[in-house]
């Protein structure tokens, strides 16, 4: 998913309804700093908004990820009244096929760990699937600390195997909670089905380095929520 071109389809739907941000963050739910953010491409929405997005302003969730507006080609109403309905019923079935080929499911997102809560989602299709964090947040105890090196890296481990798929953003001379404030992760991952996405076991982990070069580490196991059919 690309991340800017998400965020200037969604500008495009708040133009076209004549809507400020803030009138479209109200309409969402959301501050108008998050409706900010999507189209400046620094974040997209999570699965909730998503579907509210699509519902309200009547796009396909597909629409929205890839950032575009499918076309929809019209029939030449100057074939013969017998060949159009033809067509008409030949553009329909491509059209569900299509569709149903391209749709992505869905599926959220979470850790399973008290000391950090997380948002994201799963969404995949028969081509490919993302595994997007959207936010992340440490509730445990009142850390302070202002670390001079703050990185994450996310992991899958499948029968014992331990697999690095991503590296997350790295960050100098910050404390952990505003660390985590401008965290989002996307990758492309290779489990292109729900049942692979359930079984194999993903992580996050962050570590952090203070001035006096202690290292903490925290492990965050994660979560689907959503049974798979």
């Amino acid at each position: 998913m690309d991340q800017e071109r998400i965020g200037q389809f969604i500008k495009k739907i708040r133009q076209d309804y004549n809507l400020t941000q803030k009138e479209m963050a109200d309409k969402l739910g959301v501050t108008f700093q998050a409706v900010s953010k999507w189209e400046n491409g620094k974040n997209i929405p999570d699965i909730a908004i998503l579907k509210k997005i699509s519902d309200d302003f009547n796009v396909d969730i597909s629409e929205i990820l890839d950032g575009e507006k499918k076309e929809i080609k019209k029939p030449n109403y100057l074939y013969p009244f017998i060949l159009i309905v033809l067509l008409i019923v030949l553009l329909g079935i491509g059209t569900i096929i299509y569709n149903k080929n391209d749709d992505y499911e869905f599926k959220t997102i979470s850790s399973k760990c008290k000391d950090f809560k997380i948002t994201g989602s799963a969404a995949y299709n028969k081509d490919k699937a993302t595994i997007y964090i959207s936010n992340v947040e440490f509730c445990g105890r009142e850390d302070i600390t202002k670390y001079k090196k703050i990185t994450c890296t996310l992991y899958e481990t499948y029968k014992d195997t331990k697999t690095k798929i991503s590296d997350c953003t790295t960050s100098n001379n910050i404390n952990l909670e505003n660390y985590l404030k401008e965290l989002n992760i996307e990758v492309e991952h290779s489990s292109k089905t729900c049942k692979n996405l359930k079984e194999n076991s993903l992580s996050l982990e962050i570590q952090a380095i203070d001035s006096d070069n202690k290292i903490t580490i925290y492990t965050i196991p994660i979560k689907l929520n959503d049974s798979c059919k």
